[in-house]
């Protein structure tokens, strides 16, 4: 019966991740209705302002979630908003067994639909596949707790740990299938984050093509966000040719005619503070905090090394994707993964916390949470 029950939550938790790229700042969920031993519903949420995932299995159950359980990776909400509340609709039709993989940390929320469900005399199980569940959400979770986006870098690079060589050439280290890869990543991020450089040296485009879902003239693309100290994007940069919006975030005034330019193109201009008195670097903390009051819960940086070793420095990167392509590139000039200032001993160096690789074709990724530092 645990074996028959933790798939039943794995069938929710495959639904929730369909989700991604589509709910933000609403968290993606998935639910699943058993009858019987029999599936008879299942649902993901859909974009802000339709209906959420416990409902969608409601309305496809219909009768049959009378006397049924419900496996739902989220606390279902207990308060009107764009949609009124899943507990009442899980009330309502008769549902008799609740089992929620993780409360919804959300204050509003935050025990209370698990309160409501129970006072309905709905049996409530808490904690099947938590873990599963929280990464599912880990960028909604940290942006519903402290209000700024969850900071994921990822990287390309070489045996040797560069990015680029001397001369700046970067195309292509990773293979095909690590970067239809990365563009999945894409997919799911409400923003993708560079440093000036990589704009004025690749000219990226930043958008999400090579997967389902926002790519094209006719889905939302990813906000493109460059860390751009003195305002030297270019505005002829392939970013303002696309579809969406970009951000440069300045620490210098720009002038009236440039920002005209970006702005012809869906680009705007956010001046900042800077990270040191009369620097010429963004101060990323404040930059975050922007992000996190314009409802990006997932922010994902892609270069350079500069911007990513000062994320680093300022203990601001979330979890780390790392292509490792099998070349070696040499040179003592050659762009570093990870610049910064760096540590001083071994023993400050930050450690992956639950590392996992993979296999893309001839390149492997390497992925953690750089939470705790080398001891």
């Amino acid at each position: 019966m645990l074996e028959q029950t933790t798939n039943y939550m794995k069938g929710a938790l495959t639904l929730a991740k369909l989700a991604l790229g589509y709910t933000s700042p609403n968290p993606a969920v998935g639910s699943v209705i058993v009858k019987d031993g029999m599936v008879v519903g299942m649902g993901h949420t859909q974009p802000p302002g339709s209906w959420h995932a416990e409902v969608m299995a409601l309305q496809q159950a219909g009768s049959k979630a009378n006397k049924g359980t419900m496996y739902v990776t989220l606390e279902p909400c207990c308060h009107y908003g764009r949609t009124p509340p899943c507990t009442e609709a899980i009330i309502s039709a008769g549902i008799e067994e609740v089992h929620i993989a993780i409360a919804d940390p959300n204050p509003i929320v935050n025990g209370k639909g698990i309160s409501a469900l129970q006072a309905a005399g709905i049996k409530v199980v808490l904690g099947e596949m938590a873990g599963p569940a929280t990464e599912v959400n880990e960028a909604y979770i940290k942006h519903i707790t402290t209000g700024v986006p969850f900071v994921t870098a990822k990287v390309a690079m070489s045996l040797d740990g560069k990015i680029a060589t001397k001369t700046g050439d970067s195309k292509w280290i990773s293979g095909d299938d690590a970067r239809k890869f990365v563009h999945g990543m894409r997919h799911t991020a409400d923003a993708i984050m560079v440093g000036v450089n990589t704009v004025i040296h690749d000219d990226p485009r930043l958008t999400a093509r090579l997967s389902s879902g926002k790519g094209g003239t006719a889905k939302v693309q990813p906000l493109r966000v460059i860390v751009d100290g003195k305002g030297r994007t270019p505005a002829s940069a392939r970013v303002f040719n696309e579809p969406g919006k970009t951000l440069l975030a300045v620490c210098r005034p720009v002038g009236s005619a440039q920002i005209e330019a970006y702005a012809r193109n869906g680009g705007e201009v956010l001046q900042l503070p800077s990270q040191e008195e009369q620097g010429d670097m963004v101060d990323l903390r404040a930059l975050l905090k922007e992000l996190g009051k314009r409802e990006v819960t997932h922010l994902l940086v892609e270069g350079g090394g500069t911007l990513i070793g000062s994320l680093f420095d300022a203990g601001l990167i979330d979890k780390l994707v790392i292509f490792i392509a099998p070349i070696i590139i040499g040179g003592s000039n050659a762009k570093p993964a990870v610049a910064g200032r760096g540590v001083d001993r071994i023993a400050q160096a930050f450690a992956l916390q639950r590392m996992e690789v993979k296999r893309f074709g001839d390149d492997i990724m390497v992925s953690g949470y750089p939470s705790g530092r080398v001891s």
